[in-house]
């Protein structure tokens, strides 16, 4: 009696707080309820990133293979904004799975060739077309068991979403480097916009084991049409070794077998139009990719990654003697919390993909190009980032005769 005569007194003396209370959780369970009764999906969440992009590139005249500068075509460059814009739908059924559907529009004109005379200058955000809306991804990924993850990719795969690139602060097209080649290794660029299956397998956990398999021109069952076919077309077998023995470091070991028809690319269009094209654009070429890959964590605010890379590509078309070796490198840099919290200044340095050597007519490049890349990230807040930066090509072409090409940017970036 005595304490439900103290409760009694309690209630009247908080009668106001409680009945505040009441009024708050009622508010809430009608929030609630609207919410549920609108709601986009109980399954599916929608991620927005959208793009605007200032740049131009600076040089008098287009860069070449030849020895001549005087007839390099002039390169009348003017400023130009551009967008991009991805519309990501991510359904999970069971928690641990996740369907994606991507819709991309973007009317960039590419700093690649036909502009600068190079895909050296190609930038890592680029989406050609005129703002017209496509599905360039669609994919399902899964755990198989506690140790193995599953992705499905129907199109749009790339090898970089998939296993662990060792380029954690550059790695992203909305976020990360400026440039196409500065983003990761041209290692996984093998897979191209193809159809396959990825598969990760965790047993223990310093270590993972990445196995995949792709292929363009899947859904054209013409034969036999260069590039037909999800196994008589173009496509890539790849397998990777990643150790990480502590937080601090990461160590990879990498290899991709890849058959490419007429039109074929070697490095995703990083490096020189001859490394990427040695036997020419018409030639069926089979190559071996090996790259060795790092990234290591000094301090929480410091971060330094590397990779290098080993290609031998023959020709598959005759003349069928023919060889060619390539080589590449490169370097990064990320300073976390530089000037302001949440900010990042980062630099990239390195060597595109080069031609060093060969048979059957194939020589090397004469001289080396080099790759410097500096940008910083400006976290304005959690949905906003610009990112100004400038990229040097040295030697473009691996051509000393050519001059040094400037492209400038400034990237603002929205994502909710």
């Amino acid at each position: 009696k005595e304490d439900l005569a103290t409760l009694q007194r309690l209630q009247e003396e908080f009668s106001a707080e409680l009945a505040t209370l009441r009024g708050r959780v009622d508010a809430l369970e009608a929030r609630t309820a609207e919410l549920e009764a609108n709601q986009f999906s109980t399954t599916t969440k929608l991620r927005v990133e959208a793009i605007f992009v200032v740049s131009q590139a600076f040089v008098d005249k287009q860069a070449d293979q030849n020895n001549n500068p005087n007839d390099n075509p002039n390169l009348d460059s003017n400023i130009t904004f551009s967008n991009r814009v991805r519309l990501s739908l991510q359904s999970s059924f069971t928690g641990k799975d996740m369907l994606q559907t991507r819709l991309n529009a973007g009317n960039f004109t590419s700093l690649n060739t036909a502009v600068t005379g190079t895909p050296m200058t190609q930038l890592g955000y680029e989406s050609t077309g005129t703002n017209n809306v496509t599905i360039d991804k669609l994919n399902y990924t899964f755990n198989l068991s506690e140790k193995i993850r599953v992705r499905i990719d129907a199109t749009g795969g790339e090898l970089n979403e998939n296993v662990n690139v060792f380029n954690p602060d550059f790695a992203s097209s909305g976020s990360g480097a400026l440039s196409r080649y500065g983003r990761f290794s041209p290692i996984y660029r093998q897979a191209g916009d193809g159809t396959g299956i990825t598969v990760n397998v965790n047993p223990q956990g310093a270590l993972t084991l990445s196995a995949a398999y792709y292929a363009t021109g899947r859904n054209n069952a013409a034969n036999p049409a260069d590039g037909s076919g999800l196994f008589d077309g173009n496509n890539t077998i790849f397998g990777q070794l990643a150790f990480r023995p502590s937080k601090s470091f990461n160590v990879g070991l990498a290899y991709a077998r890849t058959y490419q028809g007429a039109g074929n690319n070697l490095f995703g269009s990083t490096g020189s139009s001859f490394a990427n094209r040695p036997f020419g654009g018409n030639t069926r070429t089979e190559a071996d990719n090996y790259g060795l890959q790092l990234s290591l964590n000094p301090s929480a605010k410091v971060t330094l990654g590397g990779w290098v890379g080993y290609t031998t590509a023959n020709a598959v078309t005759a003349p069928t003697n023919r060889d060619a070796d390539m080589f590449y490198w490169g370097t990064t840099l990320a300073l976390k919390d530089f000037g302001r919290e949440g900010n990042t200044l980062g630099l990239v340095f390195g060597q595109p993909p080069k031609v060093t050597g060969g048979c059957g007519g194939i020589t090397k490049e004469a001289s080396t190009s080099y790759h410097l890349e500096g940008l910083y990230k400006m976290k304005v807040s959690d949905n906003i980032l610009i990112t100004p930066g400038l990229l040097v090509i040295f030697n473009p072409e691996h051509n000393d005769n050519n001059d040094t090409i400037y492209v400038g940017t400034l990237r603002t970036t929205f994502s909710f």
